[in-house]
C-alpha cells in the first residue's frame, strides 16, 4: 500500500494559522498605504489636471524595491479614474510590468502588450516593428482621450532592449497624435537609472521626479502590524516576531515587500509543522528560503551577458577546485570570450566585462576585491559567494538560458 498522506490534508484543513493569506502577497492592494502621505500627495498634484481632460507631465518615480512606489501610483490612478467617470472625462490608465519576460524582451513585444491593453491584437511576430508602432498610434488616436502608460521597472526595458530611441519615441508620441494625448509614468528600482540614459530621454521622461526613500524598522513594524491583524487568526503572531521581521527587512534597504514575504513564509512553515503560533525561529528559516529564491531569481532574469560572465566564473571555480579558489579578472575574461564564441554572442570589451563582474558582486553572488600587482597594474580577485547547495541549480539555469 502507498504512503498515507490523508493525515497531512486533515491537519491542513484544521490548523490554518491564516485568516486571509492574500493580505501578505505582492498583488494585494491595501486600503491605506502607511508612511507615504507626502509622496501620494505629490503624485496626486501632478496627475490632477487629468480630471480636466488635460495632458500631464511625464513622471519618473524611483526608489528601492518594496518602498511603496507602485502601490502609491496605482492608488492615485484608481482614485482619478473614479472621478473621471463621474466627470465624463475620457482617461485610460495602462499598466505594463517591464520585468515580465514576455513583455520587455523587445520593442515589438512592449508595443504588442500596449495594443493588447487597448483591446486589439498583433501577431507574436511577423510584422515589422514600425508597422506595430503605427498601429499603436492609430489605436490611441481613434478618439479624444488621455492615456497614461505606467511602465513599472522601466530600467528593465533599457537593459534588455539597449535602444534609447524606443523610449524617446514613446515620450514624444504626442507630436504624432491629433485627437488623443498620452503621458508616461516610469517607475524604477534603480536610483541611478536616469543618469545612465540618453539626455534626450532623460529630459522627456523626467519632467517630474519623485523619490521614495526606504522604510525604517519602525515604519515596517507599522505596516506589518496592520497587515498581520487581518491576515492571521488571533494570537498567532506576537510582537517579537513582528519586530524581528521588521529588523531583517530594514537591513535589506527597508523593503516592505520582503518583510511581508518573511511573515507569510514563516506562517506557512509554522503551519506545515502543525504549530499554533509563529515563533522567531520561523523568521530565520523564512529568511534562508527567501535568500535562496532571490539568488535563483537574479540568475534567471539577468541579461545574457551577465549570465555568460557568471557561467564563466562558475566554470573556472569548478576547474580550480584543487587549487586556491580565487579567480582573477583576466582568466574570467578569457573564458567568457570562449563562451561567447561557442554560443555565437557578441564579445564585450574587458572593461565592460569588469563592470558586469561589479554588478554580480553587488548582487552578492561573488565577492570581488581589487588587488595591486605592482607595476603590472591592478586586478580583481573573485571568490564565489553562492551557497554550495544552490550551485547545481544555478548552473542548470545558466546552461539552459545560454543554450550551452
Amino acid at each position: 500500500m502507498g504512503v498515507q498522506i490523508g493525515h497531512i490534508f486533515d491537519s491542513a484543513m484544521k490548523n490554518s494559522l491564516f485568516k486571509d493569506k492574500s493580505i501578505l502577497q505582492t498583488s494585494y492592494k491595501p486600503e491605506t498605504i502607511p508612511h507615504r502621505d507626502k509622496q501620494i500627495e505629490q503624485v496626486a498634484s501632478i496627475l490632477a489636471p487629468l480630471l480636466r481632460g488635460e495632458r500631464v507631465s511625464n513622471l519618473f518615480v524611483y526608489g528601492k524595491t518594496g518602498t511603496g512606489k507602485t502601490l502609491s501610483v496605482q492608488y492615485v490612478c484608481d482614485e482619478i479614474l473614479k472621478r473621471t467617470k463621474e466627470a465624463g472625462v475620457n482617461v485610460q490608465v495602462i499598466y505594463i510590468n517591464c520585468k515580465l519576460k514576455k513583455v520587455a524582451d523587445t520593442e515589438y513585444r512592449i508595443l504588442a502588450a500596449l495594443i493588447d491593453k487597448l483591446g486589439d491584437k498583433v501577431a507574436d511576430t511577423g510584422l515589422p516593428t514600425p508597422a506595430v508602432y503605427q498601429k499603436f498610434i492609430e489605436l490611441v488616436d481613434k478618439t479624444k482621450q488621455t492615456i497614461v502608460v505606467i511602465f513599472d521597472e522601466i530600467d528593465q526595458v533599457v537593459k534588455k532592449i539597449d535602444d534609447d530611441d524606443f523610449l524617446y519615441n514613446l515620450t514624444r508620441i504626442n507630436s504624432e497624435l491629433s485627437k488623443a494625448q498620452t503621458s508616461i509614468i516610469g517607475i524604477s528600482n534603480d536610483v541611478t537609472f536616469l543618469e545612465n540614459i540618453d539626455p534626450r530621454v532623460k529630459s522627456s521622461l523626467g519632467e517630474e521626479e519623485i523619490i521614495f526613500s526606504p522604510y525604517n524598522a519602525m515604519q515596517l513594524k507599522d505596516i506589518l502590524d496592520e497587515r498581520s491583524k487581518i491576515a492571521f487568526k488571533e494570537s498567532v503572531v506576537d510582537e517579537a516576531v513582528i519586530s524581528k521581521c521588521a529588523a531583517f527587512a530594514a537591513r535589506e534597504h527597508g523593503d516592505a515587500r520582503r518583510a511581508l514575504d518573511l511573515l507569510r513564509i514563516a506562517g506557512e512553515l509554522a503551519e506545515r509543522d502543525g504549530k499554533e503560533r509563529i515563533n522567531e525561529d520561523y523568521i530565520d528559516q523564512a529568511n534562508q528560503k527567501i535568500e535562496k529564491d532571490k539568488i535563483l531569481d537574479i540568475v534567471e532574469t539577468s541579461t545574457k551577458q551577465f549570465q555568460a560572465v557568471l557561467y564563466s566564473i562558475l566554470k573556472l571555480n569548478k576547474e580550480n577546485k584543487d587549487v586556491d579558489n580565487s579567480l582573477f579578472t583576466g582568466d574570467i575574461f578569457n573564458l567568457y570570450n570562449d563562451v561567447c564564441k561557442e554560443i555565437k554572442m557578441e564579445v564585450l570589451t574587458q572593461r565592460r566585462v569588469s563592470d558586469i563582474i561589479g554588478e554580480i558582486d553587488m548582487f552578492g553572488l561573488i565577492n570581488a576585491k581589487v588587488i595591486s600587482k605592482g607595476r603590472h597594474g591592478r586586478t580583481r580577485e573573485v571568490k564565489l559567494s553562492i551557497p554550495s547547495n544552490l550551485l547545481e541549480k544555478v548552473d542548470a539555469i545558466l546552461i539552459e538560458s545560454l543554450g550551452i
